[in-house]
């Protein structure tokens, strides 16, 4: 089998993705997620210019030498849209092969180590108690674990808070808009928020709580050791990681779970925190991580460190790489959790998946190969829009970390 063509597909059923389609001499194709976040054309671009045509007759069965080709090959490596390009391919041979053998990819990463992949939702509200009547939707769902966001008294916009009654979606159309923070009251209301979510629905339901890189060490500690009454399953991102000792002083402080990684793109970016056992939940996704291939070698890294995966999942990703995150989340030894945001009825219509969701597990399904296919009629009637992240700005103006 040979690798003949592969195109990039772009499409924004809601909110931007960018496909890659990898085809072969025996008619068998393969997709891979090449969706960054507000950097999309730089992936595709990348992708077109200078990856597929190397592509062209290699054998899609060695996707090892090919992802060492790509990466060890290059000598400017690294970085989120090489990798993201990388993932894209990584994940369309994965693709392939499960198709050709005819079996899901969970049987080509060793087989079923669960039955099933716990997953959490997003519940947010504009304050506490929104907030809380939230929780207990996706409580009432059947989901077994809820991270919870709420806006902060004396700041008009929070991350993790959508806008009117939709998903929370980051991205927004024309140029960056610009979000206000105080970390002063971002501290003093978070404990009052989990306080009230544990009177209310009790110490059985999992609860988690994304900081999204905006604290310093020592802050993320006393909001660490603020929140160990309540037990959280994670706090994720409390400080930015291009310092990675620098968790040492919050593990130092507090037994509060951290979870780390969303914004890592290789094992070298998170050698010290798992070396060191200072984060207890690494969150990695297929995509970002160069694809299933380099992902496994994280997990088994970690997994001697006791450290457990939590790969990224929120909308900035496609249906294939939430598919290829399944597929990798069954068959480890040290899965953890899985994030599981609802993409709109638009997405789920361009990619048609075969995942499902069953009283707060996800199941991968048993098609061949990802199990996820793609309605390139139905997503041209949706053309690229340009969109960007937010930036943010302390309450003086001061840039900080969004």
């Amino acid at each position: 089998m040979k690798i003949t063509d592969a195109k990039v597909l772009i499409t924004s059923p809601g909110r931007n993705f960018v496909t890659l389609k990898i085809y072969t001499d025996e008619g068998i194709y393969g997709l891979g997620d090449a969706t960054l976040n507000g950097r999309e054309l730089a992936v595709a671009s990348y992708l077109s210019e200078h990856l597929i045509p190397c592509l062209i007759g290699r054998d899609p069965f060695q996707h090892e030498d090919t992802w060492q080709y790509f990466y060890r090959g290059a000598y400017w490596r690294r970085g989120p849209v090489t990798m993201a390009a990388l993932g894209a391919i990584d994940l369309a041979l994965w693709d392939i092969k499960g198709k050709a053998l005819n079996t899901p990819v969970y049987n080509l990463l060793g087989g079923k180590s669960r039955t099933g992949v716990m997953v959490y939702g997003h519940a947010n509200g504009k304050d506490l108690e929104e907030t809380v009547d939230e929780v207990g939707k996706y409580i009432a769902l059947g989901y077994r674990a809820v991270r919870a966001q709420s806006g902060i008294p004396g700041i008009p916009s929070t991350y993790g808070v959508a806008k009117g009654k939709f998903h929370y979606e980051p991205a927004e159309k024309g140029l960056p808009p610009e979000n206000i923070w105080s970390t002063e009251k971002y501290l003093l209301h978070v404990p009052k928020l989990f306080e009230a979510l544990r009177l209310k629905f009790g110490d059985d339901v999992h609860l988690l709580h994304d900081s999204h890189h905006r604290l310093s060490p020592i802050e993320a500690a006393r909001l660490g050791k603020s929140l160990e009454p309540y037990h959280l399953f994670w706090l994720e991102d409390a400080v930015t990681a291009e310092l990675q000792e620098g968790f040492r002083i919050v593990r130092q402080h507090t037994t509060t779970p951290l979870a780390l990684g969303e914004v890592f793109n290789t094992i070298w970016d998170a050698q010290t925190v798992i070396s060191e056992q200072l984060i207890d939940y690494i969150r990695m996704a297929p995509l970002h991580a160069g694809g299933l291939t380099h992902l496994k070698k994280v997990a088994s890294f970690a997994e001697m460190y006791h450290v457990l995966t939590g790969c990224h999942g929120a909308t900035d990703l496609s249906p294939v790489s939430m598919a290829a995150a399944l597929h990798f989340d069954i068959s480890v030894n040290n899965f953890g959790i899985q994030e599981y945001m609802l993409h709109t009825k638009q997405t789920d219509e361009v990619f048609p998946h075969s995942y499902h969701f069953e009283a707060g597990f996800l199941h991968p399904g048993d098609a061949p190969g990802l199990g996820v296919d793609y309605d390139e009629k139905l997503a041209s009637t949706f053309p690229y829009e340009r969109a960007y992240l937010p930036v943010n700005r302390k309450l003086d103006g001061t840039m900080f970390d969004w």
